[in-house]
């Protein structure tokens, strides 16, 4: 009757999200936002400093947990996220458990503690690991989670904590332990106050406390309920207040706790079984048919309905018709026949693989991740009987394992088409560069680098010369050097004997021109030093970049064939590894499908031994009742004269 801290619905989610956002608020509340309809009050966003992990951050908000933390571990391989190296192992840790890797999880976490993390986050850790351990049935590891937490948890975080140290203590039968948890938290208002009391509720009668237990399930059992979730609560408290009263002889109080619960709800077949034991009680068997009869009528799924169908006739009997309570009980028992076979069916179904089968067509997921949960049912003989089956903890999570399984089966398939195209594309490219080669080696040759190097040089030098000699001249544009040829030329002419000029007064005009040409010279001779110093850096910067292409050249013809056939390796090992994984993979996935199977097979089964059970007490009501009459008329033939 103890009720689980966590609602279903809601654990996965909160684990992995909580445990990777809420413990990092500096690295990781700015990636949040997007994807809320409002920010929660706490620190102001930080801006995540490395892509690549906000790009695994963004899988994860978008629920492909797969891909999140594959691409994390592969950024944290190549340290592309220093700047969040802690958050980035939260993150991980978080997705781990997420999947049910709690043991992986813990050794993350356990690095993380001795590396001195924050205490925040240590808390946090440890209790998300102690949280998903409880869930998987982990009891003892996820004590042994929850006793490493301190004092460093928010106070919403701190009350879930002692209500699941509370389920804990329980689970291994520490009433009095668990009694001493709740006792402080039982004044709490909200959702964990109430959880906290009905739990300490419980806790209480199992440790011997009937009163102080039945005081506080009864305060439950007639608060007023806002909503669902309170009205759930407050009818699990009414019937284990009406079944603890029955237990201790106490019918008048069963009777008055559990008229108050809904007749529509979650607890409502309990309650109307025990309302009609609690009647029976009371020796009024006729009041005892009215919450049998209309529990006799629901889904044969249920226990307390297939109770209630020899409970009706039994009341008959009781009230002395027999007539009725044979037919009841002789409908009784051909219900449970058919009942049975329908049973035998939907177990034959099951060992044919439609309802693993129904339910991963009708529940498709993007990734696999333990936030999945189902949405809608197969196809199956009879789908009522579905409902005790998928409400197995155990059914669920061995059903997550195989879609898992399925999953990573649909992905070493999908990588093992992707290799071979990869390979494909190797040895495209080994054929494109060995076809490539000797054309850019030709190209090359005829490229003539050696001569250029050589001009190179001698420019270079030449520039060094005008530099060290300041010869304007070398740097004359083409107009200056004609006009230059041209003096030389007029003062050839002048110089040769017999010239018919007057000598002096042309060697004169040469020598002004002459001068005025070199001071014109001097003049632009910086700039053009400059422009020629410039253009040399830019022909040693080509003349380096054709070397080092060409040196590049020559070394991509040792490296690429190398390089090649490295890639040829690794798709190799990796498609032997593939190819090894793949039947393991399908056998562990046959296995799980046996395993799950067998788990809803057993659930049915313990169906039909009820079915049975309930149609042997029938049966023998109905021999008794024969009987009885049988031994009513032989009494009155001995009385007949």
């Amino acid at each position: 009757m103890r009720l689980r801290t966590i609602r279903d619905q809601a654990a996965w989610r909160l684990c992995a999200a909580a445990l990777a956002v809420s413990s990092l608020w500096p690295a990781v509340a700015s990636a949040a936002w997007p994807f809320t309809t409002a920010a929660p009050e706490g620190p102001p966003p930080h801006v995540i400093q490395d892509p690549h992990y906000g790009d695994s951050l963004f899988h994860f908000y978008k629920g492909r947990y797969f891909t999140a933390v594959t691409s994390l571990m592969v950024s944290q391989h190549f340290e592309r996220v220093a700047n969040h190296a802690d958050e980035a192992e939260v993150l991980r840790g978080g997705l781990l458990l997420s999947y049910g890797l709690h043991r992986e999880a813990g050794d993350i976490f356990a690095k993380l503690i001795e590396k001195g993390t924050a205490p925040a986050v240590r808390d946090r850790a440890w209790y998300f690991l102690a949280k998903i351990r409880y869930q998987r049935g982990f009891l003892p590891e996820a004590e042994q989670a929850i006793d490493q937490v301190e004092k460093n948890l928010p106070p919403d975080l701190e009350e879930e904590r002692g209500l699941l140290k509370a389920n804990l203590l329980m689970a291994r039968g520490d009433y009095a332990g668990a009694v001493a948890v709740l006792g402080g938290m039982a004044g709490g208002k909200g959702r964990v106050g109430a959880y906290a009391r009905y739990n300490l509720g419980i806790a209480l009668i199992k440790n011997g406390d009937m009163a102080g237990g039945n005081k506080l399930l009864d305060d439950i059992g007639l608060a007023p309920a806002a909503d669902e979730e309170y009205r759930s609560l407050r009818d699990k408290a009414n019937v284990a207040l009406g079944f603890a009263a029955l237990q201790a002889d106490r019918p008048e109080d069963a009777r008055r706790a559990l008229e108050r619960v809904r007749l529509q709800g979650l607890q409502s077949n309990k309650a109307l079984l025990g309302f009609g034991w609690a009647a029976a009680a009371l020796k009024e068997p006729k009041l005892a048919l009215v919450p049998w009869t209309e529990l006799a009528e629901r889904d044969a799924s249920d226990s307390a309905v297939l109770e209630a169908r020899i409970a009706v006739p039994y009341a008959f009997a009781e009230l002395g018709a027999y007539g009725q309570s044979l037919e009841r009980y002789n409908d009784a028992i051909s219900a449970f026949d058919k009942e049975g076979g329908s049973l035998n069916e939907s177990i034959a179904a099951i060992r044919a693989g439609k309802l693993l089968a129904g339910l991963l067509e009708r529940n498709p997921g993007e990734e696999m991740g333990w936030f999945w949960k189902i949405d809608e049912l197969p196809e199956m003989p009879h789908a009522n009987h579905l409902t005790q089956v998928l409400a197995q903890h155990e059914f669920q999570e061995g059903f997550k394992n195989y879609r898992d399984l399925r999953f990573l089966t649909n992905n070493l398939e999908h990588w093992k088409d992707s290799l071979g195209v990869f390979d494909d594309m190797l040895t495209n490219r080994r054929q494109a560069y060995a076809e490539r080669l000797p054309k850019i080696i030709s190209k090359a040759n005829d490229s003539g680098l050696a001569a250029m190097q050589q001009r190179g040089e001698a420019v270079i030098k030449e520039v060094a010369r005008v530099a060290a000699e300041s010869d304007s001249a070398a740097l004359a544009d083409a107009k200056q050097r004609d006009y230059m040829e041209r003096i030389a030329s007029a003062r050839a002419v002048v110089a040769q004997p017999g010239a018919d000029v007057d000598a002096a007064s042309v060697q004169e005009r040469l020598r002004r021109a002459s001068g005025a040409l070199i001071w014109q010279m001097a003049q632009q001779y910086p700039a053009r030093l400059w422009d020629a110093t410039k253009a040399v850096g830019v022909i040693q910067t080509q003349l380096a970049e054709a070397a080092q292409h060409d040196a590049a050249l020559v070394q991509a013809q040792r490296d690429e064939p190398a390089r090649f056939e490295r890639f040829a390796v690794r798709i190799k090992e990796l498609d032997a590894r593939i190819q090894a994984l793949i039947p393991r993979v399908a056998a562990l996935s046959r296995d799980q499908e046996q395993a799950v199977q067998g788990l809803a097979v057993a659930e049915l089964e313990r169906q039909k031994e009820r079915l049975a059970v309930y149609a042997t007490q029938a049966r023998f009501a109905v021999a008794q009742i024969y009987d009885r009459a049988t031994s009513t008329k032989e009494g009155d033939r001995a009385t007949k004269p």
